[in-house]
């Protein structure tokens, strides 16, 4: 993958977001100094453990943040073509939620939630639910959106689109109800796809051909699409850039082949090495030590020192700034500081991102 990025070519542009929540216990600072860009055609994979702030950035770019949540900070930039087929940008932090429900979502940012039980109607066939957005966006009549929904569900990968357009969402089983989730999605050719945990709720072997199938629209409408997950093998993947997110900050960010095969955050080596392998020796799984920080409280130095077996004495005092390693590597941690001893990776985790870097070189040949 080229490492040019062009910025003609930028379709999101987020910068120093801070976001916070009212809670009756207080104020819980849920996004702190997240910064982030997005380019045509470009996959970014969001990703950490719950709870470190991965949806709640997506959501606030779509504009369904919680009525408790706030935007103390920062903007979120969008650069779209609009009905005049002029370049224009919004700052979607400046705009209510409803507008950014009525011009964007759908049209512009369209979003696959992880399960599609919860985004489906049960009342409603399949056929009126891919229909409504186009019917509303683009103002289509209701013979040239039946006729373009049998064509999603086609390109999806439904059997039978004719049939499957009357049936109702019980009807289907979960991977075609995600496949439908998806055809709704794309039904007003979106810029920008969100994918939230797409494939959490599904079997291993439907997992890929959901994953095979975004991969495929992508590459055909040319669409930016940004991956939240947990699961790193999916990132190894789907993804072009990696965002990983702690305490509701990004702490190591880069290209796949920089974040995955040379991390440099104690954080990002934990998640790696707590993947499960069925070829490792040991029988434990490894885990973090410890728990993620109280938001509730101001965080003081790095959020991750109290659980970073290499903590320096400066972690517990100041926060570390964006340190360049090198490319589009950007690490936020101390010991990326020339002045800080070196560490060396976990021999066991070396073995381990080498296998992996076979692994993926042999699905991007195709022999798997």
């Amino acid at each position: 993958m080229s490492t040019k990025r062009n910025k003609e070519d930028r379709v999101l542009s987020v910068r120093n977001l801070n976001i916070s929540f009212e809670t009756t216990a207080g104020t819980i600072h849920a996004i702190r100094g997240v910064r982030m860009d997005l380019f045509k055609g470009e996959t970014i994979a969001i990703v950490g453990e719950s709870g470190s702030g991965k949806s709640v950035t997506v959501k606030t770019i779509m504009g369904i943040l919680a009525s408790n949540g706030k935007i103390e900070s920062g903007s979120i930039k969008y650069t779209y073509t609009n009905e005049q087929g002029q370049k224009e940008t919004v700052d979607m932090t400046k705009l209510s939620q409803k507008e950014i429900r009525y011009r964007f979502n759908g049209k512009h940012i369209a979003m696959v939630f992880q399960d599609p039980m919860t985004s489906l109607d049960p009342t409603m066939t399949i056929g009126k639910q891919i229909m409504e957005p186009m019917i509303l966006h683009d103002h289509l009549s209701k013979e040239a959106a039946a006729s373009k929904t049998r064509d999603l569900l086609k390109e999806v990968g439904i059997d039978d689109p004719a049939k499957r357009f009357k049936e109702y969402p019980h009807q289907l089983s979960g991977g075609m109800r995600q496949r439908v989730v998806i055809a709704i999605a794309l039904a007003c050719d979106p810029d920008i796809l969100i994918c939230d945990e797409p494939t959490t709720a599904l079997d291993v072997t439907i997992q890929a051909k959901i994953l095979e199938l975004i991969k495929k629209i992508q590459n055909e409408k040319n669409i930016s699409v940004i991956y939240i997950t947990h699961d790193l093998g999916v990132v190894a993947k789907v993804a072009d850039y990696v965002d990983v997110m702690y305490a509701g900050r990004i702490v190591e960010k880069g290209q796949i082949d920089e974040v995955f095969y040379d991390p440099r955050h104690p954080y990002t080596w934990g998640l790696l090495a707590s993947m499960p392998d069925t070829d490792t020796d040991s029988k434990r799984l490894f885990a973090i030590p410890g728990t993620p920080p109280n938001l509730f409280d101001e965080v003081v130095g790095d959020a991750f020192a109290p659980r970073n077996p290499y903590a320096l004495k400066i972690d517990y005092e100041a926060e570390p700034p964006m340190f360049d390693v090198g490319g589009q590597h950007r690490v936020a941690s101390w010991l990326c500081d020339p002045r800080a001893p070196k560490v060396k990776m976990p021999e066991q985790l070396v073995e381990r991102l080498a296998k992996m870097k076979k692994e993926a070189a042999q699905y991007d040949a195709g022999k798997f």
